[in-house]
């Protein structure tokens, strides 16, 4: 993952609604890497009552509550967050890759942004490093919702 992350306007995120889908699984990454996504939201503007948190089991669901959020609340922008780890086998390999595909898909259909916010990771070191450590992908995360949100007002 490149860490040359692009240089972004100050949006303020006042208008904003946004609606996160996080997965449980890995759930203590995944708490960390919400709490990260959160504090760059408040921090642009968004209000926290503006802020929908729904839960799932894990990344494969994400689609779906994303799908779900944006066709009920209609937020400006929804955030997809999940964890997935390298293990024994080729699963988080499939697991993302759909996933990605899904969201995207969701993003076009319901003409809402839909940020990726699955953090893909050889192993549990650097997948907290990502979530909780000096890599601040939550925050990233937080403003590029944004972006997308204050985006998709103006096209």
């Amino acid at each position: 993952m490149s860490r040359q992350k692009p240089v972004l306007p100050e949006i303020s995120g006042a208008p904003f609604s946004v609606g996160i889908v996080a997965a449980r699984y890995n759930g203590r990454l995944v708490e960390a890497l919400l709490e990260r996504v959160l504090g760059g939201l408040l921090a642009a503007g968004v209000r926290r009552k503006n802020i929908t948190i729904a839960r799932v089991p894990g990344s494969n669901e994400l689609p779906v509550a994303a799908q779900l959020v944006a066709a009920r609340r209609k937020p400006s922008v929804v955030i997809a967050l999940g964890v997935l780890i390298r293990g024994d086998t080729i699963h988080y390999e499939l697991i993302a890759t759909s996933v990605a595909h899904a969201l995207q898909r969701v993003a076009l259909d319901a003409r809402t942004p839909v940020i990726n916010g699955v953090i893909v990771a050889e192993n549990a070191a650097q997948a907290a490093a990502r979530c909780a450590g000096k890599v601040d992908r939550g925050a990233e995360f937080a403003q590029a919702a944004v972006a997308m949100a204050a985006l998709s007002g103006t096209v």
